[in-house]
């Protein structure tokens, strides 16, 4: 293992050289990070994990529940069945996780456009998550299997898309605050990131919202794995900054 030498001047006295290990010499840029900080990190981090946690999750079982079919099922329906605990959990855990990230978004924006709204409307959709988890959707279109097509709507299948639908609406208003605010701080590229998101997951509420099914449903669930990696990015982008303050 090489060593680094280091000179120190004391006073009195003449200056004396103190060999390091490359791990002792790392040390103090190590204490650098404030106890502050490191929470604000580690709330982040949540933020970091979300997306991807809920998409592999979802997408492991759409690949795998039978008689789910991603061209025509939407996620929410895998709640349903005997393996429906899967994604209520993965529902409701995402949904913490969000909220956490919230919180580091708060403490990570300090002051400026967004630091208020935007930390404001990712905790709506983290709460919004954990209810969607909580208000099961209804089995529809065949799922789980011997479903009918047209299931009679129940008040949790309901709350479900009441609750899911404000989720979705506060991430879009997010998208755009968040925009606003890397254009202020001259980053364009996130401010790009961040309106396209917004406008794209915007379209695919929309058509889901009418009740179209097929091409439309595919592309849904693309509109979420986009904001899945969106939110990553800005979480990982923010993690960095407050990892070089």
């Amino acid at each position: 293992m090489e060593e680094t030498t280091m000179t120190i001047h004391t006073a009195p006295g003449p200056a004396r050289a103190v060999h390091l290990t490359p791990d002792a010499a790392a040390a103090p840029s190590r204490r650098d990070c404030t106890p502050a900080a490191r929470v604000t990190k580690s709330l982040l981090g949540y933020g970091v994990i979300a997306g991807p946690f809920y998409v592999v999750t979802a997408l492991a079982q759409a690949l795998t529940r039978d008689g789910f079919d991603l061209t025509k099922h939407s996620w929410s329906l895998l709640s349903n069945g005997a393996l429906g605990w899967i994604q209520i959990t993965n529902f409701v855990l995402t949904g913490l996780m969000t909220v956490a990230a919230a919180v580091g978004l708060r403490r990570a924006l300090g002051e400026g456009t967004g630091r208020t709204w935007a930390p404001r409307l990712l905790a709506a959709y983290g709460a919004c998550l954990v209810a969607a988890g909580i208000f099961r959707a209804d089995p529809a279109q065949g799922f789980p299997v011997g479903t009918p097509d047209k299931a009679p709507v129940s008040w949790h299948g309901t709350m479900h898309l009441a609750v899911g639908s404000v989720g979705f609406l506060c991430l879009i208003v997010m998208c755009f605050v968040l925009a606003r605010r890397f254009t202020h701080d001259g980053q364009p590229r996130f401010a790009r990131f961040s309106r396209s998101t917004g406008a794209i997951f915007l379209v695919a509420f929309a058509g889901i919202a009418s009740g179209s099914h097929g091409p439309v449903t595919l592309a849904f669930a693309a509109a979420v794995v986009i904001v899945c990696a969106w939110i990553t990015t800005v979480s990982i982008h923010l993690y960095r900054i407050v990892d070089a303050a």
